[in-house]
C-alpha cells in the first residue's frame, strides 16, 4: 500500500499519534525522571525501538522521533551538548526503521521539537536563541527525511509561533499543540483557542493541545478550540484524573498515599494511583471524536494498551487489536460453556 501523507490520512478519518515515551521509558528503566532527557536513543537504541514498535502496533499512525527535551539548552544543562546532533539524528533513524515494519501501511515519521524552558517574552535575545535551537533541530529533521514535524507542549503562544515559522522554512507540515498550565491561559496571555486559531492562520496543519491535563480538564478547552479553528484539531491528554481544582498533573494530590514521598508533589514519580483506566480514556475519545477532533493520542503516562483503546474507540483497528480484552474464557468471570460452574459461581466471593 502506498504510504499516505499526514494530510491524506486526516482527510480519510481520525489519525492516531502515540506519545508518552518519556514516562514509559522511565517506567521501563531507561530514562531518568527529573532531567527527562532522551539519551536512550544512544544508550539503549533497542529499548527505544521496541517502545516505538509497541505504540505503532497499538494503533499509532505515527512513529514520533523521541527528541523531546533533546535541544541545545537542555543538553547544555546536563553537560552533554556534544551529543545533541547524534542523539537527534539517531532518534529519527530508529523511528524510520520501525515505521517500515508496519505490516499494512508504512507509518509516518514525525520529527519532534518542544517547549525549551528558555523562552522569555521580555528578553529578545532568548527568542533568537530559541529560534536558533529550533532551526538546527528542524534542519536535521529535514535532512533525515521526516514526514512532518510535531511541535508540542508550548505554554507560550509566541514560542509556538517561532517553532511553526522554522518548520515552514524547511517546507514541512506542522502539528503544533499547547500545554496549558493551571491558570487556564497561556503564559503570554493568549487563550488556548486564540493561540490555536492564529497558528492555523499562520499555516499549521494541525493545532490543539497535549500533555499537562487529563481528559476531564483538557476536553472543555478542546471544545473551544474546535469552535474557533477551521481545520484539523489535535488532542493528546495525559491519562490521569485531573480535576477543576487541580487541572494539571503538576500539583495533583493523592489522599490515599500512606508514605512520605521525596518530591514536593506526586509529579512525576508518584502519580500511579491517579491513572484513568482505559475505559475512562475510551469515554473521552468518544466525546472528543463527536466534538470533531481529528488527531488523537495520549501523552505522558500512556501505555500502548491505553492508546489501543483510544484508537479502537474512534473506529480504528490496531495491528495488536487481536490482543484486546475478551473475558469470555476467564476462569471466574467467563461465560464459555466449557467453564466449570462451581468456579464461575464463586466469582462474587473470590
Amino acid at each position: 500500500m502506498k504510504k499516505r501523507s499526514l494530510e491524506e490520512r486526516l482527510q480519510d478519518g481520525p489519525v492516531i499519534c502515540g506519545e508518552g515515551y518519556l514516562f514509559e521509558l522511565e517506567r521501563r528503566g531507561y530514562l531518568q525522571a527529573g532531567t527527562f532527557v532522551p539519551e536512550v536513543a544512544l544508550d539503549n537504541p533497542q529499548a527505544l525501538k521496541q517502545t516505538y514498535r509497541d505504540y505503532m502496533l497499538a494503533g499509532s499512525d505515527v512513529v514520533l522521533a523521541f527528541t523531546y527535551n533533546a535541544h541545545r539548552e537542555k543538553m547544555r544543562i546536563i553537560g552533554k551538548e556534544e551529543l545533541l546532533e547524534p542523539l537527534n539524528r539517531q532518534a529519527i533513524r530508529l523511528a524510520k526503521e520501525v515505521a517500515k515494519e508496519h505490516p499494512e501501511e508504512e507509518a509516518l515519521v514525525a520529527g519532534n521539537i518542544s517547549n525549551t524552558n528558555l523562552f522569555n517574552p521580555d528578553d529578545p535575545s532568548s527568542k533568537e536563541e530559541v529560534r536558533s535551537m529550533f532551526a538546527e533541530m528542524i534542519s536535521w529533521c529535514k535532512e533525515e527525511g521526516v514526514d512532518f514535524v510535531n511541535g508540542e507542549t508550548f505554554y507560550y503562544y509566541e514560542e509556538a509561533k517561532i517553532a511553526l515559522e522554522e518548520i515552514k522554512k524547511q517546507g514541512l507540515p506542522a502539528v503544533i499543540t499547547f500545554g496549558l498550565m493551571g491558570e487556564n491561559v497561556l503564559r503570554d496571555g493568549y487563550s488556548v483557542e486564540e493561540g490555536c486559531r492564529l497558528l492555523k492562520e499562520h499555516g499549521a496543519l494541525v493545532v490543539g493541545m497535549n500533555c499537562f491535563r487529563g481528559p476531564a480538564t483538557m476536553q472543555p478547552h478542546i471544545e473551544k478550540i474546535r469552535k474557533n479553528v477551521d481545520g484539523y484539531v489535535g488532542a493528546l491528554p495525559i491519562p490521569y484524573r485531573t480535576t477543576e481544582e487541580h487541572p494539571t498533573f503538576f500539583n495533583l494530590p493523592d489522599g490515599g498515599c500512606a508514605c512520605s514521598i521525596p518530591t514536593e508533589t506526586t509529579f512525576p514519580t508518584s502519580l500511579d494511583p491517579l491513572y484513568c483506566n482505559r475505559y475512562e480514556l475510551a469515554s473521552w475519545a468518544k466525546e472528543a471524536h463527536e466534538t470533531g477532533v481529528n488527531y488523537f493520542g495520549l501523552c505522558c503516562g500512556a501505555s500502548p494498551s491505553m492508546l489501543r483503546e483510544v484508537a479502537e474507540t474512534v473506529g480504528r483497528e490496531a495491528v495488536n487489536s487481536t490482543y484486546s480484552p475478551n473475558m469470555e474464557k476467564h476462569f471466574l468471570f467467563g461465560s464459555d460453556e466449557n467453564l466449570q460452574s462451581h468456579i464461575t459461581s464463586y466469582k462474587n466471593k473470590a
